[in-house]
């Protein structure tokens, strides 16, 4: 599958002044708690991320007594942002708060994005998942995951999907599911989530897999269906929607992972002090409890578990995309 990289190379391009002031490996330092701490987030304001990162950043102040600035550096599917913070000074004052879409799949997409993941960063930890649920429209014939697939392999290449984006995980989860299922389904492309919902309630695709915060007040209007989700467990906030490996696929499972990192040469300390603020912010209820009803499950983590977990996710993500001969000549 061969996507248009047109758009994405002209994000690189224009944010390359942002990244050529740092190219040289800026030295080792200190943890230095005078200064702000700035939380960068590699996505526009007002998406999932986001939204997790500004939750998060208030609550670790308090948990830090020093403040803890949110910095969005859009672009090219999160790359932009990783790589401003992997040339970042070193001394716990600039940490990224990364998505799996980015640390684990865009460096099969992005060869020549400037960094490398294992490198370029330390883990501060894991911190929460979201998945997503596998919608068709109330009106649909398609009633289980099961009569998905076998409307698909009845007519193969005819049914279709939304997909959000090349690379990103709402177009590669699905990949991951027909690839799993044994089944052709074409692509058509729509800028953000959003989008997504529209051309599902207006029935201009078949199906779509919607991250939980969009799609759930569809689900409980009873305007999409879902026939599955795609995390390891049911979600509570919809204890009647199976999980999709329950369901019909057995090993699904696709979810978008949170993690905070830093750049590589932080102090231990620096990342021991964040790591304890990040946990304790996530006990906090203010945070646990708004996260919990949007659907977020929390799963912290440890920097020691971080290395294993993201070669599995890596590889994971790296055979799909292999597999599905995507792209972005």
């Amino acid at each position: 599958m061969t996507l248009s990289r047109r758009p994405l190379m002209a994000a690189l391009l224009g944010a390359a002044p942002l990244a050529v002031p740092a190219l040289a490996q800026a030295p080792a330092a200190r943890d230095d708690t005078s200064r702000p701490i700035t939380l960068v987030v590699a996505w526009p304001p007002g998406g999932g991320t986001d939204f997790v990162a500004r939750l998060l950043a208030e609550q670790m102040a308090r948990e830090l007594g020093q403040p803890v600035v949110v910095e969005n550096r859009a672009g090219a599917s999160g790359t932009i942002g990783h790589a401003v913070v992997a040339r970042a000074r070193p001394d716990g004052s600039t940490i990224l708060l990364g998505v799996n879409s980015t640390y684990a799949m865009a460096r099969h997409l992005f060869p020549g994005r400037g960094y490398d993941d294992e490198r370029d960063f330390v883990p501060i930890g894991r911190l929460a998942t979201i998945a997503a649920y596998l919608c068709v429209h109330r009106d649909s014939p398609i009633r289980s995951v099961t009569d998905l697939i076998a409307a698909a392999k009845a007519a193969p290449g005819q049914m279709t999907y939304a997909s959000p984006g090349a690379g990103s995980s709402g177009h590669l989860a699905p990949e991951l599911f027909f690839k799993m299922a044994g089944i052709q389904v074409e692509t058509v492309t729509y800028r953000g989530g959003a989008p997504m919902v529209q051309a599902m309630l207006s029935k201009e695709v078949n199906m779509a897999f919607l991250d939980v915060v969009t799609a759930l007040p569809y689900v409980r209007s009873g305007e999409l269906r879902a026939l599955g989700i795609g995390s390891r467990n049911r979600l509570d906030l919809t204890p009647d929607v199976p999980t999709v490996a329950e369901a019909g696929v057995p090993g699904f499972e696709c979810n978008s992972d949170y993690a905070l990192l830093a750049p590589a040469r932080t102090p231990d300390a620096a990342i021991r002090r964040l790591h304890a603020a990040a946990v304790a912010a996530l006990q906090a209820p203010a945070v646990r409890d708004r996260l919990t009803a949007n659907g977020y499950v929390l799963e912290p983590g440890t920097p020691e578990e971080w290395p294993a977990y993201l070669r599995a996710e890596a590889n994971k993500w790296g055979d799909v995309i292999r597999s599905r001969g995507i792209t972005l000549e």
